[in-house]
This record gives structure tokens, C-alpha cells and sequence, in this order.
């Protein structure tokens, strides 16, 4: 085995119960649900486990939700004794990858993308914003797209570069609309409106990334001790002040998934373990690149799967 890097999803990956088997049976992992309880005085773990299903997709919960459960899916998984090399997220999956990496506490991971989450959603009015997933045009063709769309007066961007011929664009509703009709004239094969409840990624959440730069200056952030993979530049960092200055700029730019995919394989990544719910990451990475190894760890059942079949591959 080559090097190995943890990799984190971000919001969509949600589903009611995720999380639930494994703190009824590993003690560790139950903590985190207790943590987030009381750090946010609010019952998140009700709501992860028993739902409903349109409260915990609000992003001021799927936000903290999915960061909890993902750090008790990792716990379970710290039993295999595999330490990554390199760790990265998808948006907000970059705070799951900066609490493994030890740049902060848990605790002060899960209130700051609590607030994350309820700042985004009251950047931009509602309605005012949208997003879309264009499928099948490349990255400089679908720039133009956008570039000329905002030029004319309706703010629209490229939000997640994700993998080859997938690409999420971001703005006001209007501009998103346009951008699709463009795309598609342009040569994308679809344009796939997403439910969120917000422009995010785009310059519209700049409110939100000013009213964020605060709640991280509370925060005490460490060096973080193993390299973690920035969404907006795709590079590694581990400075306090750096993951401080990524963090706000996230809100704003692209995720450079594709690239981060790219760039971990050149620093010689082979095997990528996916950690938390879902499989969306790992099926991104192999559009990146067939040739790596790619795992996804979402319960006990498939962390003790992961860890027999590493033991496996180490023999």
C-alpha cells in the first residue's frame, strides 16, 4: 500500500438514522452524539436518528449532523490502526478533516459549522439564489458560460469542480437559469437543479464568510498534524493562521475536488478511504482516476469490512 488519505463528505450525504447502530454498540463513538447535545443545547442525536427528514436536510442541522456522525464512524474506524498520510473534505466536510487532523476540538468543530450552516442559509433571501449540477461540458467552456451570464448582470459561478464532466455552478436564480440554457446550447449533455437552500460557493455568501471569520476567531485552532487538502486552492496546509484564512474563503470559491483528487494522487496517494456517510466521494475519485484504491467506511459493518480487506491487501 502506497499512502493513504481520509476523505470526508459534505452535505447530501444525510440520511435519517446514519450513525444509530453505532452508538447503540461502541461507547466511543455514542460520545460524540452526547457532545454535540451539549455543545449546541439542542438534541441533535434526536434528530439524526429519528428525523424528520426535511429538518435535518436545514443546513443548520445537516451541517453539524453530518460532522458528528462522521467523527463516530472514524472513532469505530481508529481501531484498524490505519493513520492517514493526507486528509481532505468535500465543503463541509473540510471541518471533519481539520477535528481528525487535530486542528481543533471536536466540540468547537460542531458549534462553529453549526453556525456555518445558519449563516449561510441567511446570506441571500429566500428563493433569491440557487444551484445547479451541469453534467458533460469541461471547465473552461462552462467559465465562459458563467462569465458572460454575470457580465450581463446576473451573478452565477463555478461552485464544485467535482470530477471529470461534472461541474456545480452557483449564483442568483436568474443567473443559474440562464447559465443552465447556455450550458446546454454550449454542449452539456444535462443541467440538474439542486435542492439547497442557498447560493453556496458563490460571492453571494460573502455575509455569511464576513459573520464566519468571527466565530473562528474564538476558536482556538492548532497546528494541524497531519496535512490537510484545502478546498480552494487543492493544496496542503497545516498552519492555524492558513486553515483560518481557507476556511473563510471556502464560503465563497470553488470546492477544487477534482484537483485536491489530483494532487493527492501526485503526492502519492493510492488508497482512499471515504469516512462518514455515503458513498459519494469515493465514486468521485474514481472518475478522477481508476486506477486507485477507494473504500467507504459509513457504519460498523462496513468499517470492519474496510479493516479486514486493508489487513488483506497488507499481507
Amino acid at each position: 500500500m502506497g499512502k493513504v488519505a481520509f476523505i470526508f463528505p459534505g452535505q447530501g450525504s444525510q440520511t435519517v438514522g446514519m450513525g444509530r447502530t453505532l452508538a447503540e454498540s461502541y461507547k466511543p463513538s455514542e460520545q460524540f452524539f452526547k457532545d454535540a447535545d451539549q455543545k449546541l443545547d439542542f438534541p441533535l442525536s434526536n434528530l439524526i436518528f429519528e428525523g424528520p427528514q426535511n429538518e435535518l436536510t436545514l443546513t443548520k442541522n445537516t451541517q453539524p449532523a453530518l460532522l458528528t456522525t462522521s467523527m463516530a464512524i472514524l472513532e469505530h474506524f481508529k481501531q484498524s490502526g490505519i493513520t492517514p498520510d493526507y486528509v481532505a473534505g468535500h465543503s463541509l466536510g473540510e471541518y471533519s478533516a481539520l477535528v481528525a487532523a487535530g486542528a481543533f476540538s471536536f466540540e468547537e468543530g460542531v458549534y462553529a459549522v453549526r453556525k456555518r450552516g445558519e449563516f449561510m442559509e441567511n446570506a441571500v433571501p429566500n428563493g433569491e439564489g440557487a444551484m445547479a449540477a451541469v453534467l458533460g461540458l469541461d471547465r473552461d467552456k462552462l467559465t465562459e458560460v458563467t462569465n458572460e451570464v454575470t457580465e450581463s448582470g446576473d451573478p452565477v459561478q463555478l461552485a464544485n469542480i467535482n470530477c471529470p464532466g461534472q461541474i456545480v455552478i452557483s449564483g442568483s436564480t436568474r443567473g443559474v437559469e440562464l447559465a443552465g440554457v447556455k450550458a446546454k446550447e454550449a454542449g452539456a449533455k444535462r443541467v440538474i437543479p439542486l435542492e439547497v437552500s442557498g447560493p453556496f460557493h458563490s460571492k453571494l455568501m460573502e455575509p455569511a464568510a464576513e459573520k464566519l471569520a468571527e466565530v473562528l476567531e474564538e476558536m482556538t485552532i492548532h497546528q494541524a498534524k497531519v496535512p490537510v487538502i484545502a478546498n480552494v486552492t487543492a493544496t496542503p496546509m497545516t498552519e492555524p493562521t492558513e486553515i483560518k484564512t481557507k476556511l473563510i474563503q471556502q464560503l465563497y470559491s470553488p470546492v477544487q475536488w477534482e484537483k485536491t483528487v489530483e494532487n493527492l494522487i501526485e503526492l502519492g496517494v493510492d488508497t482512499f478511504i471515504e469516512i462518514g456517510p455515503g458513498k459519494v466521494l469515493s465514486g468521485l475519485v474514481k472518475k478522477v482516476s481508476r486506477s486507485v484504491k477507494t473504500y467507504a467506511v459509513s457504519d460498523i459493518e462496513t468499517s470492519e469490512a474496510v479493516m479486514e480487506a486493508l489487513k488483506e491487501g497488507t499481507r
